[in-house]
């Protein structure tokens, strides 16, 4: 059986699922601030319309866009698809976004008969386009079941973390304040090594295969080997990721100074014009600051 489904947000990971979604017949529809997005998901067989003209006939929206700002936006903004929603329809919210924004999203949706999924994803654009991401989701079991469908297409991996949005997102903020640390930590150890004559392709050959390794540096270190800093994931993201960490944190009364030397080092490669680079590129500071030159950096 298939269904009717819209996707707010065609980046790295919302293209790949909307494509995923295509691949597994579900009349799929892409929406994107960026017209080139929208056009590019046409070409590769997706469907375009107004919000407007297919909101009554949708069975799931699917929104990855950046934060919570956007995701309140598409939803309930001037032309936010939840009052055009059948009673039923499931909103499946994707992007990392502070656990009580989940729950105030759940509640408003609830009013207007819509279920809501707080599920963020995880896994980068290579497993978006393959359909298997992982989803830290809570919601109802109603929430689950309408969205089965989607998370089916979409994931390989569904944590069901709880009856009630809000816990997705919390489990999200950990992942996140751990994967941000590790590009960090990845971009230092690999400029540190350079200073001790190790270059940073045999980096990568011995580190990824010793204890230090993790998956970040393992995705992210060959991009500062190859000097190709197209954005998979964008530096800008983690200025934003991480000051949730540490929102949440604070709201928490808990002490997270990695998550802040992390969050300095995105905010110093973002203030020096890396924003939109591939998020490998904080190796950069590191290197400015050192006096050494990457590869393909000459």
């Amino acid at each position: 059986m298939t269904q009717n489904v819209a996707v707010f947000g065609l980046g790295s990971m919302g293209f790949g699922s909307a494509m995923s979604l295509v691949r597994a017949g579900h009349q799929t529809y892409g929406f994107d601030v960026n017209a080139d997005a929208v056009s590019r998901f046409t070409d590769a067989g997706g469907k375009a319309a107004s919000v407007g003209d297919i909101a009554a006939d949708l069975d799931a929206a699917v929104v990855v866009v950046l934060n919570a700002a956007q995701t309140e936006e598409v939803l309930f903004g001037a032309n936010g698809v939840v009052d055009g929603l059948k009673a039923g329809a499931v909103v499946m919210a994707c992007a990392t976004v502070p656990p009580d924004f989940a729950r105030d999203m759940e509640a408003r949706c609830a009013e207007r008969g819509v279920h809501y999924l707080d599920a963020p994803i995880s896994g980068g654009s290579v497993k978006a386009g393959q359909g298997q991401l992982s989803v830290m989701a809570s919601g109802t079991p109603q929430a689950f079941a309408a969205a089965k469908q989607v998370l089916d297409a979409t994931s390989e991996t569904v944590f069901e973390l709880g009856d009630t949005a809000g816990a997705g997102s919390a489990m999200k903020a950990v992942n996140q304040l751990l994967a941000g640390v590790h590009i960090a930590t990845m971009a230092e150890a690999l400029t540190f090594g350079m200073t001790q004559g190790v270059s940073p392709d045999k980096f990568v050959e011995v580190i990824s295969k010793c204890a230090g390794t993790s998956w970040m540096l393992e995705n992210r270190a060959p991009h500062i080997v190859a000097g190709d800093y197209t954005p998979h994931s964008s530096v800008d993201i983690w200025p934003k990721d991480l000051g949730i960490v540490l929102d949440i944190a604070k709201s928490a009364r808990f002490s997270a100074p990695i998550t802040a030397a992390a969050l300095q080092q995105f905010l110093a490669a973002s203030g020096s014009g890396l924003g939109r680079e591939d998020d490998a590129a904080v190796a950069k500071v590191y290197a400015r600051n050192a006096g050494l030159t990457l590869p393909r950096e000459d």
